[in-house]
């Protein structure tokens, strides 16, 4: 079902934290991928794999940015990786998942998903990757599923409407933002084939 729901893409739900919103010069700070299985016909909720990221050299990390995501970037827990291994250490599990699904490509799902597509094509190019697993533009945003099913559009929102656990203290952890969003996405779907 999982192959054949999607035209043989492999949904991966993906939440990127940035130190900015522009893609050409704010760094990305943490990616997480949440994968989805199937069980019985219905899309569930897989493994979930991150990584903190150190800002790649040359590009910014706005104030307002680490303010708002409440990130201190020298904290001696957050134990940080370079981009190019995050990336492709992201990679190589999402490619085994798509192996075992038959899928031919990946298909990036996220909530506002130009946002996190547009920086992992930026960090694709400046660390000469590629090899990536997802579909070079065709993209699957919650945004649109969340106000198909609910008419909102904000995560929090949409997830009072759908009766999903929504904490506002975790959320804009990348970790917790790609769970809350694979969590949308599987109900919104799921709720669509049984009609």
């Amino acid at each position: 079902m999982l192959k054949d729901r999607f035209r043989k893409f492999l949904p991966v739900v993906v939440d990127l934290e940035t130190g900015g919103f522009d893609s050409k010069k704010n760094a990305i700070l943490e990616i997480a991928i949440q994968l989805i299985e199937e069980d019985d016909s219905k899309l569930v909720l897989g493994q979930s794999h991150r990584f903190h990221i150190n800002p790649f050299e040359g590009l910014s990390v706005e104030e307002d940015a680490l303010e708002f995501l409440k990130l201190d970037l020298n904290h001696p827990l957050r134990v940080a990786v370079e981009e190019e291994f995050a990336l492709n250490e992201i990679f190589k599990i999402i490619n085994k998942h798509r192996n075992k699904y038959e899928c031919s490509r990946a298909i990036l799902v996220g909530h506002n998903a130009f946002f996190d597509h547009s920086f992992l094509l930026e960090a694709c190019l400046r660390n000469k990757i590629k090899k990536s697993p997802f579909h070079p533009f065709s993209l699957i945003d919650t945004v649109s599923l969340g106000v198909l099913a609910t008419k909102q559009t904000v995560l929090a929102r949409v997830c009072k409407e759908l009766d999903i656990p929504y904490e506002n203290e975790e959320a804009h952890s990348a970790a917790y933002d790609a769970k809350v969003t694979a969590q949308v996405f599987c109900k919104v779907i799921n709720d669509f084939d049984l009609n």
